[in-house]
Order: structure tokens, then sequence, then C-alpha cells
């Protein structure tokens, strides 16, 4: 049986989820952008399947939602972070410790696009996971991969999982009459 303190504790851990994933995405779009200058480089190769390669995103997952003029971009901005308050709430109203956690990885990466979007008026993506030229994934970065696990855990929590029914009082009382 989880306990109310127990609860706030995973939810407490949910947010520390979510501004380490935050300040982790800035710092490395910082070093990328500014201490490897990636977006005058274009490109540098690490290892055989993975490059850091400089891509600018003015739409949302996978380019869609292109936002060309300043009035789109801060729809976009303001479509997205409705979306990080709604996930906000949510993970503050949930009580499944591996929700609150996927949820804040959600929300971590959330903030680091909106703030990407606001500051810069698009997304800067650099990680390019390849096998020769096959690209399994469009060029990413940091908050886009804790969203994506993120969503990923809760979908096979929700499609794998089922989490045992805790009789209360009241179910029992039910039961008996």
């Amino acid at each position: 049986m989880t306990n109310t303190n127990t609860i706030k504790k995973y939810r407490l851990i949910g947010l520390i989820i979510a501004f380490l994933i935050f300040f982790l995405d800035q710092a490395s779009k910082f070093v990328v952008m500014q201490l490897l200058q990636l977006p005058v480089r274009g490109q540098i190769e690490l290892v055989p399947f993975f490059n850091l390669t400089w891509a600018e995103n003015y739409g949302v997952s996978m380019g869609f939602l292109t936002a060309s003029t300043d009035f789109q971009r801060w729809a976009l901005v303001t479509l997205t972070g409705l979306i990080g308050i709604a996930v906000f709430l949510w993970m503050n109203r949930e009580k499944a410790k591996w929700d609150i956690v996927a949820l804040g990885m959600i929300l971590g990466g959330a903030m680091g696009n909106i703030v990407d979007r606001a500051r810069l008026g698009y997304v800067a993506d650099f990680a390019d996971l390849h096998v020769g030229d096959f690209r399994p994934f469009l060029i990413f970065n940091l908050a886009d991969a804790c969203i994506s696990i993120g969503v990923v855990i809760l979908l096979a929590r929700a499609l794998l999982i089922r989490e045992k029914k805790v009789e209360t009082k009241d179910d029992v009382q039910l039961d008996e009459s």
C-alpha cells in the first residue's frame, strides 16, 4: 500500500528528474552550439554510427506543425507550454512511481524544447544516430530522447503491466453486504 508521504517523495523525484533533464539538455546544446560551433561546422563525425549534425527544427515532433512566421512560432510555444502544464498537473495527481518518473522525463524534455523555441525560434537538434546511410531516427537532442523514452514507459505500463488493485475499507464493506 502506498502512503501519502511516499507519493509526495515520488512526485519530488519526478520534479528533480524534470529539472535535471532540462539542465542537461540546455548544457548539451550550449556545448554543441557555443563550444563546438556545430551551427558553423555543420557536422562532426564521432564514431561510425553517431555524428553531431546540426539541424534547426521549426516544427514539433518529426517536423509537424512547422512554424514559418513569428505568430506560428509563439503559437507553438503556447501550445507546447500548455501541454507542459498538463503533464505537470498529471504528474502531481499520479500515484504510480514509474508513471511519475516517465512524466518527469517528458516534462524536462518539453521544458528544454520550449526554451529553445522561445529563445532561438527553433529547437536545436544535433544527435545523428545512423547505420551507414540508414537513419532510423531523425536528428534529435537530449530533450527529444527523454520525451520519447518517457512516452514509451507510459505506453508500456498502460498496455503491459496491470497494477494490483488495493482493497480499501469501502471495497471490503461492499463485498460483505
